[in-house]
């Protein structure tokens, strides 16, 4: 064989290793490219859920946004809150009871503020049975503060207006739990009950008739100061030293006037024209006796609307059958209206009224002893007397 066709064979397997080298240098660069794709798809598949994902919470899950805004940070007011609310803690509530509840009437924003502020205060398990006041918008924290068990109310107690001072005691002490004689004991302290100086000394008239909130650590002189402090509230806001001055009486008399037409007045709405009578024989020359039921059954210590024969003969000052003018001070305890019409008589010539019908609380007033007598008679007839 020639050089040359050595040399040809030589150059052929020279031509021919590099080719086959590519080729198998080929079928492995195909390999890996395809492992790339592989590697590429495996991270593709969740960037596109991912996109997908972002596109329903970014263009169509505003709503679902919002939910899990809320779960994670739930709606809740700031600050104190007004108003007022009372609200009970039922035996065996939990604290997502009592959430819902606050909820419903306006006093926390959501249920899971008031959960988590409780929960974050570690006062879940210390929620007591009672009543609560709290307030309306409150945050929930300022709610979980006030729904400590100290500021817990024991009770809320109604006196009723024209009570007398007695019968008030004896409400509060029966209400509250308190024994009678430590309510009675604060009554005469009368210093400590910051009086009026015009009360000449005794809470009788004094001790206002409204709605009254006791905390576990009230005590019987706070609740009677708080109705003394009442009473003053409501004898500014109706002027009552002006409005005596003017009458030509001192507040003292105006609240003993009051305390009369409240135990007389089956109606407010008869209680001006009974006060006009009242100035009516008080203002005659000489005065006219009041001769006032009331007042005899107030000296005596009993309850009825008309008093008897015997009756009229105590001897008490209290006794305005017997005794021209007011009495000492007043019968019972009265409330705004009482007050009022006391101030602002109704203008008219009355000397008498009648309880015509003790069923219906119908009075009926007359000038003349005519008259008068015409409305005892219809008074009997309707089974009551007196006038």
């Amino acid at each position: 064989m020639s050089d040359l066709d050595l040399n040809s064979l030589l150059g052929a397997e020279d031509d021919e290793g590099p080719a086959r080298r590519r080729s198998r240098g080929g079928r492995r660069g195909n390999g890996r490219r395809r492992r790339r794709r592989r590697n590429r798809g495996r991270f593709i598949a969740p960037l596109l859920a991912f996109v997908v994902l972002a596109g329903i919470i970014g263009g169509g899950g505003y709503y679902g946004y919002m939910w899990l805004n809320d779960a994670l940070v739930p709606d809740d007011y700031t600050g104190q809150g007004a108003g007022e609310v009372v609200v009970e803690i039922k035996s065996g509530q939990s604290a997502s009871d009592v959430a819902v509840e606050l909820e419903s009437k306006g006093v926390v924003a959501s249920v899971r503020a008031f959960t988590n502020a409780i929960a974050e205060a570690g006062a879940s398990a210390s929620l007591q049975p009672g009543s609560y006041k709290l307030r309306k918008r409150m945050s929930a924290e300022n709610a979980v503060t006030m729904l400590d068990p100290s500021k817990r109310l024991l009770a809320r107690v109604t006196i009723k207006e024209g009570l007398r001072l007695s019968d008030t005691l004896a409400t509060l002490a029966k209400e509250t739990g308190m024994p009678l004689k430590e309510f009675k004991s604060a009554a005469k302290d009368v210093d400590a009950l910051d009086l009026p100086s015009y009360a000449k000394g005794k809470l009788e008239g004094y001790a206002f008739p409204a709605t009254f909130e006791v905390q576990p650590k009230t005590t019987p002189q706070q609740i009677l100061a708080a109705m003394v402090d009442r009473y003053k509230k409501t004898a500014e806001s109706v002027d009552l030293e002006s409005g005596a001055e003017d009458l030509g009486h001192t507040p003292h008399e105006i609240v003993t006037i009051a305390s009369i037409i409240q135990a007389e007045a089956g109606r407010a709405e008869d209680m001006p024209k009974i006060a006009r009578v009242i100035y009516n024989r008080l203002d005659r020359k000489p005065p006219m006796k009041l001769g006032m039921d009331s007042t005899v059954m107030y000296a005596l210590g009993k309850y009825r609307t008309y008093a008897t024969h015997a009756e009229l003969e105590t001897k008490s000052r209290y006794n305005t059958y017997k005794y021209a003018g007011l009495p000492p001070g007043p019968i019972s305890n009265p409330g705004d209206h009482a007050i009022e019409a006391a101030l602002n008589p109704a203008k008219g010539p009355w000397l008498f009224f009648v309880a015509t019908d003790l069923k219906s609380n119908v009075t009926k007033f007359a000038t003349t002893e005519t008259e008068r007598q015409a409305l005892l008679a219809e008074c009997r007839r309707n089974g009551g007397c007196g006038g």
